[in-house]
C-alpha cells in the first residue's frame, strides 16, 4: 500500500482541475499544467481533492501509484505558487550577472559561460555570489539550477564552485609532506 498515493491531493481556493482520459489539466492564478499519466492508475477529481487509485496489484501500478500523485501534487502547487532554487557561487573571482535573458557566469575558466535561460523560468541574481530560479515546473527548475551548477561543481578540497544553498560539501583534507 502506498502511504502517498492513499492521500488525495487538496485542491486550495482559486484551481480547479479536469480530467480526459489519463490526462489530468490544472487551472490556478498563475497558470495552466497538465500531467498525462500511465493506463496502470485512475485518476478521479472529487469535490476539492484529486484522488489516484492503481488499477491492479501489479508493482508496476504500486510504483506508478505513489509517483502520479506526488507529480499531481506537484502540478497544483505549480498554478497556485512558483517553486525555487537557491544556488551560491564560491571561489575567488567567481561571479554571476544576468544580462537580459542570459546568464554570464566568471568560474575561473579561460572564458565566461554564457547561459541561456530557458523559457518558463526566471533567473534572478540578488548578489554577485547568488543565483535564485523560480518558476512553476519543479522539473524544469531543478533541471536548469542542475544544469548552472554543472559548469563548476563544488570540489572537496577548497569547497570552491556552485552548489545549492544549505549543501553540505565533505571536505577533504590535502597531501602532507
Amino acid at each position: 500500500m502506498s502511504r502517498i498515493g492513499k492521500k488525495p491531493v487538496e485542491l486550495p481556493s482559486g484551481v480547479s482541475a479536469s480530467v480526459s482520459g489519463q490526462t489530468v489539466e490544472v487551472k490556478g492564478p498563475k497558470g495552466t499544467q497538465s500531467f498525462t499519466a500511465t493506463d496502470d492508475v485512475t485518476i478521479t477529481v472529487d469535490d476539492n481533492a484529486i484522488s489516484v487509485e492503481p488499477r491492479g496489484k501489479s508493482k508496476r501500478a504500486r510504483q506508478q501509484w505513489g509517483m502520479s500523485r506526488s507529480v499531481i501534487a506537484n502540478v497544483v502547487h505549480g498554478v497556485s505558487d512558483t517553486f525555487k532554487k537557491e544556488l551560491e557561487i564560491q571561489g575567488v573571482g567567481y561571479r554571476a550577472q544576468l544580462q537580459g535573458k542570459v546568464l554570464k557566469l566568471n568560474l575561473g575558466l579561460s572564458h565566461d559561460v554564457n547561459f541561456e535561460i530557458p523559457d518558463g523560468v526566471t533567473v534572478t541574481v540578488p548578489k554577485q555570489t547568488e543565483i535564485v530560479v523560480e518558476g512553476h515546473d519543479l522539473q524544469q527548475v531543478g533541471q536548469v539550477a542542475a544544469n548552472i551548477r554543472e559548469w563548476r561543481r563544488p570540489e572537496p578540497y577548497k569547497g570552491k564552485g556552485i552548489r545549492y544553498k544549505g549543501e553540505f560539501i565533505f571536505r577533504k583534507e590535502g597531501k602532507k609532506k
